[in-house]
């Protein structure tokens, strides 16, 4: 739709690069707004950011490069030269920057799962406007990256809504992660069949696959969790339905039998 913001002629401004600012600014910004309700060192977390980021554009164009590999082959100057030959994996950027922070806070010492939550609610922000830039420098418009962007965006407030019940031990640390990662898989899943290029590993398509495969794994830890309000829940509605079941039945068949 609109590739170039802004051509000067001698330098041009492209879309999806403004929207990738935008998307760095609001995360960077709502995460140092998390980080400072902790005792955690902002000069930590933001050190961990940048070499998540890093990791993240890595891992996402060596996955890219792998499930494209007739394309680039082993040329190296094909793999660094992302402009005249684009394209990032979102699956590998999302693990690849996970790995990289976990790494990072380890060395440091921090516990994983007590600083991940912080980050999640930024994450959906950022992955609103990312998505939201794809669609505007697409050509054609492709609407599932609207939609994706928009479901990203809305999943903000439950996030940070979770993470204050994180902070009043209503849910355990890295609950919120799990969920984040839920949400993602689900969200993707829906929206990735719409899109053109999609990338096959085996003639399946691996973005889907991977999709399904978190979504179902994260499913199974959030039914284990609430296994319990499961139950109770599932004992409730059992007997409301039972009892107005016998309610109904004597109020018909009841008066029957005495009326003869």
């Amino acid at each position: 739709m609109l590739p170039v913001l802004l051509d000067l002629g001698f330098i041009k401004i492209y879309t999806f690069g403004v929207f990738l600012m935008l998307s760095f600014f609001w995360g960077s910004f709502l995460l140092w707004k998390n980080i400072r309700l902790t005792a955690f060192s902002e000069e930590d977390i933001f050190d961990g950011l940048f070499l998540s980021l890093a990791g993240g554009l890595f891992f996402g164009r060596l996955f890219y490069v792998l499930l494209n590999f007739k394309d680039f082959g082993f040329s190296f100057l094909k793999f660094i030269l992302i402009n005249g030959y684009p394209g990032l994996n979102f699956y590998g950027a999302l693990f690849g920057s996970i790995i990289v922070l976990y790494v990072f806070f380890r060395q440091k010492k921090i516990k994983f799962s007590q600083v991940i939550d912080y980050f999640m609610g930024p994450l959906f922000v950022a992955l609103g406007f990312s998505f939201l830039g794809s669609f505007f420098s697409q050509s054609p418009l492709q609407i599932n990256f609207f939609y994706q962007g928009l479901f990203f965006f809305l999943a903000y407030y439950p996030a940070q809504n979770i993470l204050f019940s994180i902070r009043k031990e209503l849910y355990p640390s890295g609950f919120l992660f799990v969920f984040s990662l839920w949400y993602i898989s689900a969200i993707y899943f829906l929206f990735d069949k719409w899109e053109i290029n999609w990338l096959y590993l085996k003639e399946l398509n691996f973005n889907n696959l991977t999709s399904i495969l978190i979504f179902f794994l994260t499913t199974f830890y959030l039914i284990y969790y609430f296994r319990s309000k499961i139950i109770n829940y599932g004992k409730s509605a059992y007997q409301k339905i039972y009892r107005g079941a016998e309610k109904t039945f004597k109020t018909r068949f009841g008066k029957g039998k005495k009326s003869n």
